[in-house]
């Protein structure tokens, strides 16, 4: 069997599942927007100037985002995550929306494992077809609501272990197989597979896939920015380190 495993936010989603839903909770006066402003504020109007890291902002937006919904009842929640995709899930880049179409075509598995949290990830498989998925837990209590504690999915480490579980479950042939992610934490999904496609990398990542003779050889790298779609290899030059 062949697989094609997406990575969601910023590689198919054009931002963040999480995101979304965190506006979406303060916005029903589900959560308390001080904290938001507090500890994520600064974070994000760095990196919107350019000035400041993307992942630093993700990282203040994810812990206040874990500490906010502890306590939140599992019924409203979901009223927010069913908002959120009905609302934003279109707004995903076409490159990606159309290589989804394409393996489907082909009779390839689509499996998506994303960060975002389970409950979002499992809304977006649903809406575009996928054939499974897997994202960070959120842990509930017997009473309906979330405990606090979750088991992440972002990271290499753990979209690793997700790929072999696939494997197993579906007979997947790696060497024949798809992966498309955009940051570090996609960088085992892409060296595993035959096909691997970085879609607007970060910084990180880019490095990773230069410095790598196995990745370098073999990944394409996929730039969607206003109309245009283009592929460069790992030789293309990076501007940043000129700056």
């Amino acid at each position: 069997m062949i697989a094609a495993f997406f990575d969601i936010d910023g590689t198919i989603f054009r931002n963040s599942l999480l995101t979304e839903h965190f506006k979406k909770l303060i916005k029903y006066d589900l959560l308390d927007f001080s904290e938001y402003d507090r500890r994520v504020k600064e974070a994000f109007k760095l990196w919107d100037e350019r000035i400041g890291n993307y992942d630093s902002y993700l990282e203040d937006l994810t812990g206040t985002y874990v500490d906010a919904i502890k306590g939140l009842p599992i019924k409203y929640n979901d009223f927010v995550a069913d908002k959120v995709v009905e609302l934003k899930g279109n707004k995903v880049y076409t490159y990606t929306r159309e290589m989804i179409k394409w393996h489907k075509s082909q009779g390839h598995l689509v499996i998506f494992i994303s960060g975002s949290p389970d409950f979002l990830v499992s809304r977006m498989a649903k809406k575009w077809n996928a054939d499974d998925f897997c994202g960070s837990t959120y842990h509930t209590c017997e009473n309906g609501t979330f405990t606090g504690e979750i088991s992440p999915m972002w990271d290499s480490k753990n979209k690793l272990k997700s790929i072999h579980m696939f494997c197993e479950k579906y007979n997947i042939d790696l060497d024949k197989s798809f992966a498309y992610g955009d940051t570090h934490g996609d960088i085992t999904m892409l060296e595993l597979v035959g096909h691997p496609k970085a879609i607007n990398p970060s910084l990180e990542l880019l490095t990773n896939i230069k410095n790598t003779p196995s990745l370098k050889d073999k990944t394409e790298i996929i730039i969607e920015r206003k109309d245009v779609i283009y592929s460069v290899n790992s030789d293309v030059k990076v501007l940043n380190n000129n700056l």
